[in-house]
This record gives C-alpha cells, structure tokens and sequence, in this order.
C-alpha cells in the first residue's frame, strides 16, 4: 500500500508517546456555534503523525468526541446515523454487553460520568511535569476564552518512577506495554510478535483498516464507517476506561494462596499474567525470569502457544494468553486477528512500593484507552468473551484472573505438571482486583475532518 499521510492523522493514533505525564480534559460543548469557534483554535494546537525530523516536542494534545458531543455540534442526523451503534449507544448504555455490572456498574462510577454525557476528550501529554502544566495552562485559557465548552473533569495519569526514573510498571508491579500490533504503513519499532502470525512462523503487519477507518481490513473490506467519507478517512474509535486497581486486595489474595502454591509467590503472580514482573514471557522461560528475554525486542514479544496446549507453561487462563491468545485456537493465529486493539494510556494515582501498607480506597490504577477501527468487532469482543467469558478458550465461565468482573466467585486454574516447582493450583472465590470507574466511547477524526468540524461543513450527500 501506499505511504499514510500521516499529517492527516492524529499522532495518538500513530504512535505511544511515551511521555512520562499526562492530563485528560472532558468537555461539554456550549452552543454549537461556540464549540465550533473552540474548534478551529484548537486545531493548530493538534500533534498529527507527522515525523518528529527535528526531535521529539515537550507536549503533545489530540482531540476526540463522544456520539453526545458530536450531536451537540449539530451534524446532519444524515451522518450522526451512519455511527456504529455501538458508538451512538456508548459505553454506560453497553454494561450488559460488556460485563459492566454489579462493582463495575456505571451507577458506581466517578461523578463526572454520572448526569449530562461527556463531549470530548482533550489528551495532553509532557515530557516533564512543568512541560504538561505549561501546556495545560496554555489549552485551558484557549477553552475558556472560547466559551465553546466548559471543563467537566480532568483526569491526571503518570508513569510510576522507581529511583526517579519513570517505567512501565503497573501498581500491581507487573512491566507493561508490550503488546500493541503493527500495522501496514504505520511506522514504528516493530519486533516480531507484534504483528500478525504467518503460516510460515513469520510476522507481519496487520491490515491498516483493523487501526484506520477508510483503509482495507484483515477481510479485505472497509470497516463500517459514517458518511461523508472525508469525516471518517484517517480517523479511528477510541475506548476510554478509567480501571481502579485493588492493590491491597491483590497483594493479600497473593500472599494467601502463594503461602499454598509450592511455585512460589513470585511465580504465582507470573502465573496470573503469563509474565513475570519484569516481563519475561513465560512461555520463553517457565521457571525464573530471564532480563535477557524482557529486554531483547527480538524475542520478548517473539512467542506463540501453539506448542504449550495444556498450558503447562503459562496457563490458559492467564491474562496476557486471554486477550491476545496468538495461535491458541489453532489455524495459525488467523482467529485473532480482526479482534486486535492499540493500547495507550498511563497509571494514574500514587504508587505504593512492595512491602509498605496500601489501601484499596486510594485512588490509583490504570488509565486503559483502545484504538481499533471496529469498537464491536475488536474491543467489546474482546472485553465480552476473553476477559468476562472463557469458552473460546474451553474454560467456561471462567473470567480473566486480573481484570474480570468476578464478585468474589469463580476460579483461576493454573495448569501444571508433575514437577514440585510446577504444579497444578486452583485459585478461587475470586475478587475484584480492578473496578471500572467510568468511559465513553470516542471518534478521533482525521485533521481533514476536524477542520470540517470547525467549519460545520460536514455534508453527508
């Protein structure tokens, strides 16, 4: 295919920053005449994908909208229409698909989400705190001075620093970041396992549609998208959820059941995520984590589990295995891919080292956002059965160990062998080591088509 344009596509889209800090703004649109206003000064401000020739800026910002904000700009019912019904519902009104009940029910969450729906989602990312706050101050004034919405809510996000230096751990101290896909004609670092499994043992790039709205996807179709196609072309869906990690929760429910497991703590917790802490892959090294492996691009992400079908190495149910199971299902790895998300986000809240006290009341946890072309095909799919359902992967009902939404039932099966440092192990009367607490769905157009936003210029004929 031919080259993407990428100062067509907002940068989030195309890269991970990798910014240590972040801010994410809500809005809610005035009059749409206002919010249009608001639009055309914020679009000189957008980071596009554009390559960084003459180094990496100190500040990033990207925008996107929800359904309600798009409605509230006052598009023809003629392309509100075209939405996905997914993306028209959003996320509150998709609990029932998505699992969303009983601790994760959008009753429980934050009070920005409760009342009148977000509009728009304004992502601002630094490379230092004094970077993000500049920018920041900078955005705010822009919004306000505009009167084309107001701020609802802001949401800080931080990678967690150890000995100054920022990471990619979590809070529950697991290394992250390692899985998010290729794609043709998006540049990046790739490293083999990224992309797509080839009959040959090779990887390659997914299809740019399963990313890009107006692009060919892994069915060789065009992913269903509104209409005109300027507003869809080199845009993408967004899906934004603010998980709440139970840190104390899941270092107890840890040391419980490790005091149990004859593999020990540190391979429990391996376990329950198909990676130890660091990061090494289990299925590359079972019994010890290997720095070698995490750390080399070549083989940390270079792995199937074609060869591991009872899961003796890392087990089905766990974490990593759920929701990018590879050739797990057999045909080569071909069942996965129209069901493939780009993560992005940060931590959020302050980190609690090993060994000290936490509390599951203070706020931190993991700002989780997906990209996919497809939010029903791709992220919901994989949020309904893979992490809050088990049968593609013959375990039933049985939820993701980590992220599922298990009340305190349920089980988490470590498959074993007959040696003393691998055994078989039952985990249950699961709780919830992560609580949802609020989203939406959100559409990041195209530069093309925010002017097109600014301009009220969107004409579905």
């Amino acid at each position: 295919m031919s080259r993407l344009n990428e100062t067509d596509i907002q940068g989030f889209v195309l890269r991970g920053y990798n910014m240590p800090f972040a801010r994410y703004y809500f809005l809610r649109f005035n009059a749409a005449v206002a919010a249009c206003g608001l639009l055309k000064r914020l679009l000189p401000e957008v980071t596009t994908g554009q390559r960084w020739d003459n180094g990496k800026p100190d500040s990033t910002v990207n925008i996107a909208f929800t359904f309600h904000g798009l409605a509230a700009l006052e598009l023809p019912d003629a392309t509100l229409l075209t939405f996905p019904v997914e993306f028209q519902q959003g996320m509150r009104k998709r609990g029932a698909v998505l699992g969303d009940t009983g601790l994760n029910a959008a009753e429980r969450w934050d009070e920005m989400w409760q009342g009148e729906p977000v509009h728009a989602w304004l992502g601002i990312n630094g490379s230092s705190i004094e970077a993000l706050e500049t920018r920041c101050a900078q955005i705010v004034a822009l919004v306000e001075a505009s009167g084309g919405a107001a701020v609802v809510g802001a949401q800080d996000a931080a990678a967690i620093a150890i000995d100054g230096a920022p990471t990619t751990r979590e809070h529950f101290g697991f290394t992250d970041g390692f899985g998010n896909p290729d794609y043709l004609g998006v540049e990046r670092k790739t490293q083999p396992g990224q992309g797509k499994l080839m009959p040959d043992g090779s990887w390659a790039p997914l299809a740019t549609g399963e990313l890009l709205l107006g692009y060919a996807d892994e069915a060789g179709e065009l992913p269903v998208a509104p209409v005109p196609h300027l507003l869809a072309s080199n845009g993408t869906f967004m899906v934004y959820r603010k998980l709440h990690q139970n840190v104390a929760t899941f270092r107890a429910y840890l040391d419980e059941h490790a005091s149990l497991y004859a593999g020990g703590k540190e391979k429990l917790a391996a376990k329950f995520l198909g990676r130890w802490q660091d990061g090494t892959p289990l299925e590359l090294s079972p019994d010890k984590p290997d720095a070698a492996i995490a750390q080399d691009p070549s083989r940390s992400t270079n792995f199937t589990y074609g060869g591991d079908a009872d899961g003796t190495r890392c087990p089905i149910g766990a974490h990593i295995r759920r929701v990018h199971p590879r050739d797990a299902f057999g045909f080569s790895g071909r069942l996965i891919n129209r069901r493939r998300i780009t993560r992005r986000g940060l931590p959020y809240g302050q980190a609690v080292p090993e060994g000290e006290a936490a509390t599951d009341q203070e706020d931190r946890g993991v700002i989780f956002m997906a990209l996919n072309a497809n939010i029903s095909r791709q992220f919901e799919f994989v949020q309904q059965q893979w992490i809050e359902y088990g049968n593609d992967a013959h375990l039933g009902n049985d939820k993701d160990m980590l992220l599922g939404n298990h009340g305190g039932h349920g089980k988490f099966v470590v498959q074993g062998d007959t040696s003393a440092t691998n055994p078989p192990f039952v985990c249950s009367k699961l709780p919830n080591f992560v609580e949802l607490r609020g989203g939406d769905y959100f559409f990041l157009p195209s530069i093309t088509a925010l002017g097109m936003l600014a301009m009220g210029l969107v004409d579905p004929r």
